[in-house]
């Protein structure tokens, strides 16, 4: 079934569907923080990480950048210990080198969008080959709803989704590139 169908009016799926989910950002801490969520989705599903999203942010630091970059081994342990986050080492110890390697990101790119904006447009099989080489724990899955998450790739919401059309006008990079060639 379509996320198109079942989000709508949920408490949940609701507002990340009709006001993020395929809407082009800029913002290092939002694109951060998609990819976190991202990370933590693997394997289990978007209503558990929606629903524990804001425990995540307040857990990661709003999913400050340089804050993230600096946890340690207490942070990790902190972390492993809070039920209002999903506790897997991986993921966790995953994120924060993310977070080391967006910052290194300004230097060779000048920040995290300007790094996407420098690799786009791609194949979906490229994208994931790129995040493999750049990220941590970012399979197929993982960069595909990434990269549709922020209008890197089409197919967020269907064509008579009232979403769909606001991101539309808001210009997605997926579009631009269409509309390049």
């Amino acid at each position: 079934m379509s996320y198109c169908k079942i989000a709508p009016g949920h408490e949940f799926h609701g507002p990340y569907h009709d006001t993020e989910y395929g809407f082009p950002s800029r913002d290092e801490r939002v694109l951060f923080e998609r990819l976190a969520l991202e990370i933590m989705q693997a394997g289990l599903s978007w209503l558990i990480v929606l629903k524990k999203r804001r425990g995540m942010n307040t857990a990661f630091r709003d999913f400050d950048v340089d804050k993230v970059a600096a946890f340690g081994a207490r942070d990790i342990k902190r972390l492993l210990a809070d039920a209002g986050i999903i506790r897997n080492r991986l993921k966790i110890v995953a994120i924060i080198d993310n977070a080391r390697r967006v910052r290194a990101l300004r230097e060779s790119h000048g920040g995290f969008a300007f790094w996407l904006d420098v690799h786009h447009p791609k194949s979906r099989d490229e994208w994931v080959k790129l995040f493999r080489a750049t990220f941590r724990f970012t399979g197929g899955e993982v960069v595909n709803e990434f990269l549709m998450s922020l209008g890197y790739l089409p197919g967020a919401h269907h064509p008579r989704c009232p979403a769909h059309k606001r991101i539309m006008r808001a210009k997605p990079p997926w579009l631009l590139a269409k509309r390049a060639k």
